[in-house]
Formats: structure tokens, sequence, C-alpha cells
């Protein structure tokens, strides 16, 4: 942390992914009203006392609904990284592991298969093929949301998997590693618990930015309709609720959960960078150094 204090960059970025985490996080326990109640009275409320954000074209109070969609939006983001770093770093891994073997190649080749495809044509095309409703596979019912995550997910994982790939090959070839494996120790346990840990920081700045991507990804389709499924809000389905009303004056409506995505990608890119600075020695030096 005291290294983090050193980066302007990343503190900021960090204050932001903190900011939003919190409020999507408190979202449940905040005396806000809840983000699907209607009122036909209160409908197009501009910012005030009583509705700080204002109000939809259906009297719902937009503070509340940025609220909990920071928990759809930022949920989606985060799981979708997850299910690449998770490929990603096993397919990589894997790969080096096998250097020079079939596997090597037919991995690599898969990797460069699933890197052409565009990840949000893919997803607009196979969501809206499988249907925005809840799929039964065998005794899982998987959400919309779930499917989302799974869809984009197995799509973030060819970069994840280059990167961790280049990085392990070149770990594989300490000699660290060929002392390990003298007393028999097995591939997994040297790739798992010696070779990851030293290759985790870079996969991390790389994490941090493909969150923000995710968060992007996830308003894109649900902008479009593909994505959360009302009543329940996302920062996409607010956006695409608003644009009837961009030229009419409402600017509310688009204002707080646009700036919401914003300030979310802003935070997650600085944060990424600040830990790039971080753990980049030939970067580490530009850092202003900590006095004694």
């Amino acid at each position: 942390m005291s290294a983090l204090s050193r980066s302007p960059v990343a503190l900021l970025g960090l204050a932001l992914v903190l900011a939003m985490g919190l409020i999507a996080l408190l979202a449940p326990v905040l005396p806000l009203p809840s983000p699907t109640a209607t009122s036909i009275l209160d409908t197009y409320l501009p910012p005030s006392a009583e509705h700080w954000f204002g109000t939809d074209a259906l009297g719902r109070d937009v503070l509340a609904r940025t609220f909990w969609g920071a928990r759809s939006s930022l949920a989606i983001g985060l799981g979708i990284v997850v299910i690449g770093m998770v490929l990603g770093v096993s397919l990589g891994l894997a790969a080096a592991e096998a250097a020079g073997s079939l596997f090597e190649e037919l991995a690599m080749r898969l990797v460069d298969i699933f890197a052409a495809i565009p990840v949000l044509i893919w997803a607009i095309a196979v969501v809206g093929i499988v249907g925005t409703g809840a799929t039964q596979i065998g005794p899982v019912s998987l959400s919309n949301e779930a499917k989302l995550v799974l869809l984009v997910g197995v799509l973030f994982f060819p970069g994840i998997a280059r990167i961790t790939y280049g990085l392990a090959l070149a770990e594989l070839k300490q000699e660290y590693v060929d002392a390990r494996r003298l007393p028999g120790t097995g591939s997994a346990a040297i790739l798992f618990g010696d070779v990851l840990p030293n290759i985790l920081s870079p996969l991390l700045v790389q994490a941090s930015v493909l969150v923000g991507i995710g968060i992007i990804i996830e308003a894109s389709l649900s902008f479009v309709g593909l994505g959360v499924q009302p009543p329940m809000p996302s920062w996409g389905s607010m956006l695409a609720d608003s644009k009837q009303t961009v030229f009419s004056g409402e600017y509310w409506l688009s204002l707080f959960p646009g700036l919401a995505i914003f300030l979310s990608v802003i935070g997650f890119n600085l944060l990424g960078d600040g830990l790039r600075d971080l753990f980049d020695p030939r970067r580490r030096t530009r850092l202003p150094k900590e006095t004694a």
C-alpha cells in the first residue's frame, strides 16, 4: 500500500473503483426508494431535494436506479473478467508447460481463432439466438445475466492466455524451476504454486483494464435490450430508456448513468495504469521516492 501511495494515478483509480464498489454493496441498505417503484404523479421530475437525480418516465427514482444499477453493471463486468482469467491463465500455463508439443500448437491456434471474433458482435449474435430469458441446462437455470457473463467471458480469454503463455514460458526457464522438478514435484504444483505467483502482477494490470471493457460491453448489450432485463436497472438499460428524451430537456436521465459508466471505466483504467507503473521496473524509477 505504501508503494501504491506513491502513484497518484493508481490512487485516483483505486478511489473511483472503491467508491463505485461501495455504492453497489450499500445500495440495498441505503435509505433509497425501490428502484422499480413507479408513480405516475412523479414522472420526469428534475433533480431536487426530494429526488436528487430526478425521476424517469415511470416516476422511478433515478438515484436509486443508478445505485442499484451499479450492482448489475459491476457484477457482470467483474464476472466476465473472472471467466476470462480462469480460462486464459489455465490455458496459457498449460501451453507454456507443453512448449514444443502438439498441444501447445493446438492451444495457441485456438487462441488465435477466438481472438479474431469481435466480442460485441459475438455477444449480440449469441444472446440474440439463445434469447434473453432464463435457459435451462439440466437441473441448472441460467439467468440472462449469467449467460452474458459466460458468453462474453469466453472471448476475454485469448488476450489473457497470450500474456500468460509468454510470461510463463520465460519463467519456466529459470533455474529454480529445474530445482523444483528434481524431487519429483508435479507440473501443476510448479505452475500454480511457483510460476503463477511470479507472473501475477502483469495479469492483474490486464484484468483491471478488462473490467472497464466488460462494463462497456454490458452497457452496450443492455442498451440494445440484450443485457439486464427490466424492471431491474443497469446503467446500459437506463441509457436505453433515456434515448427518447435526449432532445426534450430531461438531461438527468442520461447524465447520471452515463457518468457512472464513465467514472467506473476511468477508475479501472487509471488503476491498471498505476499498477503497471508500480510493477514495471523501467517505469518505477519515474515515480516520486518515499521520503525517509
